[in-house]
């Protein structure tokens, strides 16, 4: 049967094999049918298939009795096929044009959705590159199969079709594209460009929890959106609007800013003023919300210097983050650290390096060493205290200021050094961007006066072994 319907050369012999046939018609074979019929129809002349006109080829094909018996002997079976039938059929039934309301399509659609959890990696690409639909989208941003891995296909197919779609989208569904995106840390400028088209046009109707979700995948990959110009000003008047609705909302949509080096004064005076700080410090989430209000602090008082209006009150001040961050954990059997920590205990020795140090205003450096004029490294007992970082353990009380000064006082004897692993979780999906978080980061280090040296993964993959990894280190300091 499957011969007999592959070498069909009309229409109507595939109709008259599958319909007249029943008893050898098998569940694999309505796909075929499906994909044979489209590949027919775009051979005849008149309008393409799926264009919505009964009066060319596609349209009468559609309406033929044989195909609606086609149709229902594929809903009254679709319970009992296995799935590559059922993902083949749904894909086919996409190709060939059929209307996503008929009900071929609304069951094929409901019984893939049930079966999303036992699907392989082909059937949800193939589902996900076959169903663009409101309903259908945010059944398959929900699915923790489909959210867990990167479906490239469907990514660059969702890349043409996303900006078309997007107007008739729910916020809902945006949102669970933005967190998708972030989630793989998606560089693609197309969907980022349409989330915030979405965002400017909606944004005013929008809750700010909606707001930081589709707001977040900007500074994730460190990306300024093509309508940034409009959209951050706009950004700012909303969070005027509603800065004390949704506090942790406000403080995430500001640090996404701050990470693009995008910085709302007008709504900083808000977050800074007696009464939000009071507000927040009496939330369930107030220890999290003074984490990003001391490091928001920070970055004003490194990067905005000509901010005059209130500031965190130094007795909220936290450290942002206490140790390695959490992406940094769960990959550590992947990063390539632990290499780089044994090349560098054997080059310079223990004594003469900090590892997993965390500095004010809270970041967690890899390896800092102090290395004086003619490019030693010193030992940690020949660094003068005062010039060395303060530790994580004390107050987070004094001046960022004062630190860049104690740091660079004897700048012309020696310099700290932060030796950065960038893994690969570090950059943007195949980028040497790194994401936002990150480059702020390293823009806050080297304000505050440490020499930052990259060890970037793209390095490290080609390094073999001990001795060349500290060839490669005695060349990088």
């Amino acid at each position: 049967m499957k011969r007999l319907i592959e070498r069909s050369r009309s229409v109507g012999e595939v109709l008259r094999w599958v319909t007249q046939n029943p008893g050898k018609v098998s569940a694999s074979h309505y796909p075929i049918a499906l994909h044979k019929l489209g590949q027919l129809l775009q051979q005849q002349p008149g309008p393409p298939v799926g264009a919505g006109d009964s009066r060319g080829p596609a349209g009468q094909v559609l309406e033929q009795p044989e195909f609606h018996v086609l149709c229902q002997a594929i809903v009254s079976g679709c319970a009992k096929f296995d799935n590559f039938s059922i993902v083949n059929c749904l894909y086919a039934a996409a190709a060939l044009g059929l209307p996503g309301e008929s009900p071929l399509v609304r069951v094929l659609e409901d019984e893939s959705r049930s079966r999303l959890g036992r699907f392989n990696q082909k059937d949800v690409s193939m589902v996900f590159s076959s169903e663009a639909n409101n309903k259908a989208l945010e059944a398959i941003f929900s699915s923790q199969l489909f959210y867990e891995n990167r479906q490239e296909r469907f990514i660059r197919s969702m890349a043409e079709w996303l900006p078309r779609k997007a107007e008739n989208l729910t916020p809902y569904t945006m949102a669970l594209i933005a967190k998708y995106v972030a989630r793989h840390r998606l560089r693609e400028p197309r969907l980022l460009d349409t989330i915030a088209n979405f965002l400017l046009k909606r944004g005013e109707q929008l809750d700010s929890k909606v707001i930081q979700k589709l707001v977040f995948p900007f500074s994730r990959m460190n990306y300024r959106p093509s309508n940034h110009g409009e959209l951050f000003p706009k950004l700012e008047a909303i969070l005027e609007q509603k800065a004390s609705s949704s506090p942790l909302a406000t403080v995430n949509i500001l640090m996404s800013m701050f990470q693009l080096s995008h910085f709302p004064q007008t709504v900083l005076h808000q977050v800074f003023s007696p009464g939000f700080i009071t507000n927040v410090m009496s939330s369930p989430y107030a220890l999290i919300v003074r984490r990003y209000l001391s490091l928001l602090d920070a970055a004003v008082e490194l990067e905005f210097r000509e901010y005059s209006g209130p500031r965190l009150d130094p007795r909220y001040r936290v450290l942002m983050f206490e140790h390695a961050l959490t992406a940094d954990e769960a990959n550590r059997k992947y990063s390539y650290k632990g290499l780089v920590a044994e090349a560098l205990r054997q080059l310079v020795g223990e004594e003469c390096y900090r590892q997993d140090e965390v500095l004010p205003p809270g970041y967690c450096t890899d390896f800092l060493l102090w290395i004086n004029r003619s490019g030693t490294v010193l030992p940690l007992s020949r660094v003068p205290a005062a010039s060395r970082a303060p530790p994580a353990t004390s107050p987070v009380t004094m001046s960022l200021r004062s630190s860049v000064l104690a740091l660079t006082s004897d700048l012309q004897d020696f310099a700290p050094v932060v030796l950065s692993v960038n893994d690969k979780w570090h950059y943007c999906q195949n980028s040497d961007i790194l994401v936002g978080s990150r480059a702020m980061r390293d823009r806050h280090l080297r304000l505050l006066g440490y020499c930052l040296v990259q060890l970037p993964y793209t390095e490290l993959e080609k390094v073999s072994g001990i001795e060349e990894a500290k060839h490669y280190l005695r060349q990088k300091l």
